[in-house]
Parts: structure tokens; sequence; C-alpha cells
């Protein structure tokens, strides 16, 4: 297990998620969170374009970098696209984003997934300078590995070709050994993107298993023990502690490459921040 010293290096850097709706949540916790660090804007069914922007807004007012979400199966047309992006560089807030495929079954306009966003041009036309992508190192509900892994590589490669900077920001999961040699895999595969590994923030284990069953991610009884879940005590909560330390003990930057972390607050950005500076103060960082 890696020491309480080296998992708090990786927290140098990390990143945060909110939704358009944790505005409020975000100038309470402001205080408590570095300046610069990368706050996602996530691209939700329920909000609108208005919603999304004053979230992004917001994110920059208060000292973040904002990274929005483009969700691809939720843009009904290449003119909505463009408002968007038009609406962020209007806030300074279209640098960096992050893009994902989108829950819909079916499209909402001509855009299927990310690399077709990717493909569309409009990126860098609008000022974006750094897009992430999506990885699931514990697998997709949904969709083969097979046809995830060709997915990666692809964007990675459409990336680069417009000269774009990019990296990886994975799905939250609670199994250290999957991620590592997930993006094991990934260095073999030709992916050399930065990667940014998906982390619960800390919440009731209830809540966790509750979002770990919506996105599909395994939570087996020897795993959620590894990480700290107890699956006949629902009422306690959990952080990411034991994750963070076995994550810290495997990682070789030889092989692993550039690794950093991103939260998934589940709405609870103040309870993160402590939580984060609470675990580098106890180890010493």
């Amino acid at each position: 297990m890696g020491t309480p010293r080296a998992a708090a290096s990786l927290l140098e850097d990390f990143s945060l998620e909110m939704t358009g709706k944790d505005v409020a949540g975000l100038e309470e916790a402001a205080a408590g969170i570095p300046r610069g660090t990368r706050i996602h804007v996530t691209f939700l069914g329920s909000e609108d374009l208005a919603t999304r922007v004053a979230a992004a807004r917001a994110v920059r007012r208060l000292g973040f970098v904002p990274v929005p979400h483009l969700s691809a199966r939720r843009l009904p047309s290449r003119g909505a696209f463009e408002e968007y992006l038009g609406a962020l560089r209007a806030e300074g807030a279209c640098e960096d984003v992050l893009l994902v495929g989108g829950d819909p079954a079916v499209p909402e306009g001509p855009y299927p997934d990310a690399l077709s966003l990717v493909g569309s041009g409009l990126l860098p036309r609008y000022g974006v300078r750094h897009a992430a992508v999506t990885g699931y190192p514990e697998g997709h509900p949904a969709i083969p590995d097979h046809v995830l892994w060709s997915a990666l590589t692809a964007k990675s490669d459409a990336l680069a070709a417009q000269g774009l900077a990019g990296g990886v920001v994975t799905q939250f999961g609670f199994d250290a050994e999957a991620v590592l040699g997930w993006i094991e895999e990934a260095r073999d595969r030709g992916v050399a993107l930065p990667v940014r590994v998906g982390v619960p923030g800390p919440a009731g284990v209830r809540r966790l298993l509750a979002y770990a069953a919506r996105f599909g991610v395994g939570t087996s009884t020897s795993i959620a023990r590894k990480y700290g879940l107890s699956i006949t005590h629902l009422m306690g909560t959990a952080g990411p502690d034991r994750f963070l330390r076995a994550l810290a003990a495997g990682l070789r930057p030889e092989r692993h490459g550039e690794v950093k972390v991103h939260f998934y607050t589940f709405g609870g950005l103040g309870a993160t921040a402590e939580w984060v500076a609470g675990f580098r103060t106890e180890a010493g960082a």
C-alpha cells in the first residue's frame, strides 16, 4: 500500500466536477479550493444553455479554470453546437473542454459520439486549445471493450491531427488495480495522453453504491472491502483514502506516464475540498 505522502502527491493539480445547479455550492466552497483548479461543468439533459454558461462564468469569476462538457448526442444541430461554443468563448471559458458521447441511445442531432465533435473542425475555430475525452477502466455497461479501445485511439489520433492538446478523464471506480492495468494497456496501444483518474469524493456508502450501479461500475464484495465500503453497513460514509494509496503504490511514471486525479463530487464540492485538504495535511504534504 502506498504511503500517505505518495498518495497526497497525486492530489497536486486535482480537478473537480459540478453541475450547472451547483453554483451556490461552489461559492460556499471556493475559499477551500486552490485558485487555478480545473472545475468541470457537466452537460445534463435537464439543464439549458443559460444554466451551463452561467456555471462556467461563475467558475472563472471565482478564480478557477472552467472545463465545460460537450455532450455529442445531446446537441440537436451544428448550429446548437456553435451557439454553445460561441457563448463559452464570450465568457472566456472555451479553451478547455471535455468531450463525452452522452446518455441518449439515439443522437438528438448529427453527432453520434465524441469523435464526431473533433471531426467537426469547430473546436479550434472557437478557441478550444485542450480537449479531454473519456476512459472506462472498469468497462461500460452498454459498450464492448474492443469498441471503447478503438474509439479512444481514434480520438487520440484525431486530436493530434487537429493540433489540440488532449487528456483522458476516466469514469470513477473502486479498483485501483483495474485502473493501473487499464492505463498500461492504453500506453501499449499508443495512447500517450495524460490521464486524470476519476475518483468519488467522500459520500455516503448507499449513495456511492447507487452511482456505481447507475454507471455500471463493478462493486464486488472484495473490491468494495478494499475500497472501504461496507455492503452490510450502508449508513456509513467513505472517502477514497485506500484507493489513492493503492493507486500511488502501483504507479510508475516511466510506465504509466502523467497521472492526476479528478473528483466526482456528487454535489458535495465543499465536502470534497475539505477532504482533500485534510488528507494532504495528515500526509504532511
